[in-house]
């Protein structure tokens, strides 16, 4: 077993963090403000080819894999967890639908656009009543002459109010279950087609949330993205990079939050003395350091094992999701406490990811279904 990344991976660490340091962090107060990245951020990820990683080399990609997108999930949740997840929404957990079940003439018409930050996606599945219950939603798409009729409500789509693109998840036959639904490709601006306003959200306040509509949004059959009722398991298989992504941007959080509160303290006189000095904060900043390291070594064994196809890759994702989720709140709380009132400003940066890091315990599945994921293995037919 190899517990350290090679020097192709090294080397990419070290692109995505001096990516970072440059473009990312200068904007992320005026990302927090505007609520999405700036346009020009989106052309310097495709200049960068940091949006085209699971994309072919033909289609304007670099055909990296999982690993190298987990690298760079974790680089850019250092500096912002909204405009990570804004980025990675589109590359990584929409775009690769379009690049692993797309036809040649959807590949090529999207998947470039997207790899050059020309065109972002927002993937369109949870709803009002069905979250994690995937096989749970009511949007429908009904056959027609041409294509389909796709009427319906979606809710917290992040990239949805930015989108040139939405991944719709619909039943094309209800009476199937989770056998029934279907994915459609569906421009903005077709007709019937809207978003709500952008959603007021605890965190990720860099990143575009809002409800999408779908009202009598007529479609070509040259829309279905993969096969007609193979939609739950095309959604399925993409929730594994996308909990790799949420737990990778979760190491990016607690790393960051680690860093500054270490800085901290090293700076901080108390009592004729540094904060840092006072074994139960040394202490504190070893416990922290060592959670982060098991957390990102079983968040890289996950995406190793899903990059090789190995069958106990799921069960490790779910574990890597739900275990750094929980270990990253430890982390940023415990940095918070040590900047006191300085980690309770809104504007510093422990306290973006206080708020940042929450949701990850809820998207990509909440931790009881990672749970529920990890129990199965142990018991069998439970």
């Amino acid at each position: 077993m190899n517990f350290s990344f090679e020097d192709e991976y090294l080397d990419f660490q070290g692109t995505c963090r001096a990516f970072t340091q440059k473009h990312v962090r200068p904007v992320v107060l005026e990302s927090e403000a505007a609520g999405r990245p700036p346009k020009t951020l989106w052309l310097e990820f495709g200049k960068a080819r940091l949006l085209g990683l699971m994309t072919p080399e033909e289609h304007g990609g670099s055909g990296r894999d999982e690993l190298a997108v987990a690298i760079l999930a974790e680089e850019l949740s250092r500096a912002s967890g909204g405009i990570a997840v804004s980025a990675l929404v589109s590359a990584y957990m929409a775009g690769t639908h379009i690049v692993h079940y797309g036809t040649p003439d959807q590949a090529a018409s999207y998947s470039p656009a997207i790899a050059a930050g020309e065109k972002i996606a927002a993937i369109a599945v949870t709803e009002p009543g069905a979250g994690s219950d995937v096989a749970g939603i009511t949007t429908r798409a009904v056959r027609t002459a041409d294509g389909y009729r796709i009427n319906g409500r979606k809710m917290f789509i992040t990239n949805a109010g930015i989108a040139d693109v939405f991944i719709v998840a619909a039943k094309t036959d209800p009476e199937a279950g989770h056998r029934g639904i279907t994915t459609f490709l569906v421009d903005a601006g077709t007709p019937g087609l809207s978003v709500g306003s952008p959603l007021p959200k605890m965190g990720w306040h860099s990143s575009d949330t809002r409800e999408v509509m779908l009202d009598d949004v007529e479609v070509p059959d040259s829309a279905v993205l993969g096969e007609i009722g193979r939609g739950f398991y095309q959604i399925m298989g993409a929730f594994q990079l996308e909990r790799i992504c949420l737990a990778a941007m979760g190491l990016g959080h607690a790393a960051d939050s680690l860093r500054s509160a270490t800085d901290y303290v090293s700076n901080r006189s108390v009592f004729g003395g540094r904060l840092g000095d006072r074994q139960s904060v040394r202490h504190r900043l070893a416990r922290m350091h060592t959670l982060l390291e098991a957390a990102r070594l079983l968040t890289y064994k996950a995406a190793a094992q899903l990059r090789d196809g190995d069958p106990q890759a799921a069960n490790t994702v779910a574990m890597a999701k739900y275990y750094v989720a929980e270990t990253t709140s430890q982390i940023v709380d415990d940095a918070v406490q040590l900047h006191g009132g300085s980690g309770f400003v809104e504007e510093s940066g422990v306290a973006r990811h206080y708020r940042d890091m929450r949701i990850l315990r809820i998207g990509g599945g909440v931790d009881e279904v990672q749970l529920d994921i990890i129990a199965k293995q142990l018991l069998p037919g439970a």
